[in-house]
């Protein structure tokens, strides 16, 4: 339904910089039609002040006057042509889109262990047979016994993770469950995130 007289933001030309208020564009739009560059500049002088006022928790960035005229300097479109007193060049990095990062190309043979876990089994496979290999393989051992009852609904099955360890290392580890010892692992009730403790009044 259409109302005439009522004037919508959907139907108005989309703002460069909404946070300054379609106020503020009007008044750089008008500096724009201004003769000469001295009142195009005591206009834009101007506008800085009021945009400040919009936001004025811009202060507590260092160089926040550079970032004022910068944003000016966009919002005219780049247009806008006064002496200006701060270096412009580089304001439209300011509008630049972040690079999309890449996500891992890698596949993870058992997701719940993690890239850590075969990591650590990919340097346990190289690692000559030593004390250094025999502590990496317990700490290796303990953390995807870990892993296990975190993601794995609470299962602890050593067996498992024995036969894991032996698959990840493709057979370069094989852990004797009858002299090998791992250590205490976490309740079920310590491994669920811990719930504000709000004293009762």
């Amino acid at each position: 339904m259409e109302i005439q007289g009522l004037d919508y933001n959907t139907r108005r030309e989309a703002l460069i910089m909404p946070e300054y208020g379609r106020e503020i564009q009007k008044m750089i739009d008008l500096a724009l039609t201004l003769p000469t560059k001295e009142e195009r500049l005591r206009c834009a002088k101007t506008i800085v002040k009021q945009m400040l006022n919009k936001v004025p928790q811009i202060r507590e960035n260092a160089g926040y006057k550079q970032t004022l005229w910068d944003h000016l300097f966009l919002m005219s479109g780049k247009q806008l042509d006064i002496d200006w007193p701060y270096d412009v060049s580089a304001a439209e990095k300011i509008l630049a889109k972040p690079q999309p990062m890449p996500l891992p190309q890698t596949r993870i043979r058992l997701r719940h262990y993690g890239r850590l876990v075969e990591e650590l089994c990919e340097r346990l496979k190289a690692m000559p047979d030593g004390d250094e290999r025999k502590e990496l393989t317990r700490l290796t051992a303990n953390q995807m016994k870990h892993d296990l009852m975190q993601w794995g609904h609470g299962s602890i099955d050593d067996e498992k993770v024995a036969d894991d360890l032996a698959r990840m290392t493709d057979g370069a580890i094989q852990l004797d469950l009858k002299e090998f010892r791992f250590g205490r692992m976490p309740k079920p009730a310590e491994l669920m995130p811990k719930k504000g403790n709000k004293k009762k009044r």
